[in-house]
């Protein structure tokens, strides 16, 4: 596979055989997610006694892979607690760590000077030696003015507290990009190599460089920690390090159902930390600078840069490369509009932005096949198996579970249901799904010793709330989870693909 084939965005971008190939495995996930519920709603009439009984091996299913994932997520959540009390500094004393410097990326589009700012005084705030520090500030030209009016203000009240203060201006309808933050982060960090690193001498294998969201906010000891995981890891030039995102900045102002679709999406990267063989890359992120030049930067051409950032290296270096689990929080926004109905649009577009991560699946497959001979097999088909797998389940489980497997009932027949199996279907089917909702509990603890201190506008009952608001979660699992999936798959599986779309920040304040 040559160099420009690491960065494909879309099967357009290829040619003859190739291109046809790398269309199939657009095609693939959405094709086996609508196969996946076709042929139940075909078995659902035509075979409804076979039906009834794969919904009941498939709730006993869901309630051992519901425990596991449990599992997995107590254990992280307990990490993460001790990591948090963890002196990372006195750690570090017995290694060489002074040549580390820190690079952060902050790509940004309209967010207000506030966002900005609570993102800046964070890494101001930080526990690291700030003669070490770089803040690259990724404006847009597209936002206009008023973006490099927030950028120059916000490098005159900082650069002063940082080694390093750059403003990497993005041009826009640069050739072969598309608008997003892929691009934007790529200028940011080439353009700070070049004015930074090399007119300083400043060797690359010495930085390591966090790529976040401009609301993302640093806890105290994030690079210290990082650090020390570099330093100690097996192969810290074939790694990327991934913290846990939490969405609490307004975790208090955002509403109930944000606040369930923002704490699953940080409940399922805990549990992925205890499973590092499936762990890829996202949203906020670490690696080494010498290790990011050498793969080309994130991709200009394509909405999941955060994901395939991983997948890029990976083919890279022939399946040598790994996502290190750092067990460490970093915070940023939870959904939020001034109306109701605003916010649930907002977290609908997010989470479809975030599924649209299915288009790794066809880069994944196509370098595999390209790479047979370098990548072992074995990964190979441990990867194929993960990622298919796990997207079929983003668009399909919930809907089996709380809708498709009611259908025999429906459509089955009047033979159907004059049986027992019949009449007994609903009720195992209820019984299963309470029990798998006990793990609900463990979920509603967990969340409420992740919250930032209480605001004082808030009253005590707040917590309640906090604490209910769980129930939600067959409703957010299918409109926030099961639709964007099963939408984005197939606008994959149709050739209308997605561009990328950028969050808007809202605070009550």
């Amino acid at each position: 596979m040559s160099y420009p084939d690491f960065h494909i965005g879309r099967a357009s971008d290829l040619e003859g055989s190739d291109r046809r190939l790398y269309r199939f495995f657009e095609i693939l996930p959405g094709a086996l997610a609508w196969l996946t519920i076709g042929l139940v709603v075909l078995f659902s009439w035509l075979k409804p006694h076979w039906i009834a009984f794969f919904i009941i091996a498939f709730d006993f299913y869901w309630i051992v892979k519901t425990a596991f994932l449990s599992a997995h997520l107590r254990v992280n959540w307990k990490k993460m607690k001790q990591n948090l009390k963890t002196d990372w500094e006195e750690k570090l004393n017995n290694l060489k760590w002074e040549h580390i410097w820190q690079m952060v990326v902050l790509p940004f589009y309209k967010e207000d000077y506030e966002v900005v700012k609570s993102t800046v005084e964070a890494l101001a705030s930080a526990d690291y030696p700030k003669d070490k520090m770089i803040v690259v500030l990724g404006a847009e030209e597209r936002a206009g003015e008023s973006a490099l009016a927030v950028a120059e203000r916000i490098k005159n009240e900082y650069a002063g507290r940082f080694a390093h203060f750059f403003i990497a201006k993005h041009p826009q309808n640069l050739a072969g990009e598309m608008p997003g933050k892929g691009s934007n982060s790529s200028w940011a960090a080439q353009k700070a190599k070049e004015e930074i690193l090399d007119k300083n001498s400043i060797p690359y294998e010495d930085v390591l460089v966090s790529s976040f969201d401009i609301d993302t906010r640093v806890y105290p000891k994030y690079f210290l920690c990082l650090t020390y995981n570099f330093l100690t890891c097996e192969h810290p030039f074939r790694s990327s390090f991934q913290p846990v995102p939490l969405y609490n900045n307004n975790i208090w102002e955002a509403p109930a159902l944000s606040r369930v679709v923002g704490t699953s999406g940080t409940f399922w990267q805990m549990m992925q930390q205890e499973r590092p063989e499936r762990l890829v890359s996202f949203s906020s992120h670490a690696m080494n600078f010498k290790t990011l030049d050498e793969i080309g930067y994130w991709q200009k051409n394509m909405v999941s840069e955060d994901s395939r950032i991983f997948w890029n290296a990976f083919m890279h270096f022939n399946g040598d490369y790994r996502v290190v689990p750092l067990a460490y929080p970093v915070s940023m926004d939870a959904n939020l509009a001034p109306k109701l109905a605003q916010t649930a649009k907002n977290v609908y577009k997010q989470q479809r932005r975030w599924t649209w991560g299915v288009e790794n699946i066809a880069y994944m497959l196509f370098g595999f096949h390209k790479k047979k001979k370098e990548i072992p097999l074995r990964k190979r088909l441990h990867f194929n198996f993960v990622q298919l797998e796990g997207f079929w389940s983003l668009s399909t489980n919930a809907l089996m579970i709380f809708i498709l497997g009611w259908l025999p009932l429906w459509i089955g027949g009047q033979a159907f249901n004059d049986t027992l199996l019949s009449y007994n279907l609903p009720r195992i089917t209820r019984t299963l799904m309470t029990i798998a909702m006990l793990g609900l509990i463990v979920s509603a603890i967990i969340s409420t010793t992740l919250l930032p201190p209480k605001p004082a506008q808030y009253k005590k009952k707040k917590y309640v709330s906090m604490i209910i608001q769980w129930l939600l979660i067959p409703f957010t699992i299918i409109v926030f989870s099961s639709f964007p999936g099963l939408e984005t798959q197939t606008r994959l599986m149709l050739g209308k693909y997605m561009g990328f779309w950028v969050t808007p920040k809202y605070s009550k304040k």
